[in-house]
């Protein structure tokens, strides 16, 4: 089947590629402003570059039309701290998403465990496999999209020792929760590719 996106509304469009361009990691974004800590997850998110070392991730707006919290306090403070899922904290992650009043905190809510880690960003989710800490580098206006496209630049990375499996050559594993349309999935067996002739 064929699907012609000029035809298609963008619920449909959502629903395809949502179920398509999988699997797509879960950012984690930990904000803060006046005093409050905000902690959203959202899964159209991915690595844009390494130099400069950025990354993309797309912000809707609430129900009654106005920014999300995250995206109004990146805006505010230019920082954010992206932290990557650890399949024990699915339940709150995904109770995190829920859409809360301005000035309340999910962390406080649903019982994030926080830890400060970089003096200047906001403190990244305690038990995060990686978090990135990033200041905004550049939002994208999609003409008449509801969703704002925001380039993060990282300037530190947490790394949890306990992935680093090879100090030497750097290599890091570990199974961050990812999202499959409405469904979250663990990155499961890895395929490793054959020695090109």
């Amino acid at each position: 089947m064929l699907f012609d996106y000029s035809e298609t509304d963008a619920r449909k469009n959502y629903k395809l590629m949502a179920q398509t361009i999988i699997p797509r990691p879960i950012a984690w974004i930990v904000t803060e402003s006046a005093g409050t800590v905000n902690v959203a997850p959202f899964s159209y998110f991915t690595g844009l570059s390494s130099n400069p070392p950025t990354m993309v991730v797309s912000i809707g707006h609430k129900s009654d039309g106005s920014p999300k919290d995250t995206l109004a306090n990146i805006r505010k403070t230019g920082k954010c701290t992206v932290c990557m899922v650890a399949p024990e904290h699915l339940e709150r992650m995904h109770f995190s998403s829920k859409e809360m009043a301005h000035g309340e905190s999910e962390a406080e809510r649903f019982d994030i465990p926080l830890k400060e880690a970089v003096e200047g960003f906001p403190p990244m989710v305690e038990g995060s496999p990686v978090a990135f800490f990033c200041e905004l580098h550049q939002e994208i206006d999609l003409k008449g999209s509801k969703t704002i496209p925001l380039i993060l630049e990282i300037k530190r990375q947490f790394v949890d020792d306990a992935c680093i499996t090879d100090r030497e050559r750097l290599t890091i594993e570990f199974r961050p929760v990812a999202r499959v349309g409405k469904s979250y999935v663990q990155l499961g067996e890895e395929i490793v590719p054959p020695d090109i002739p």
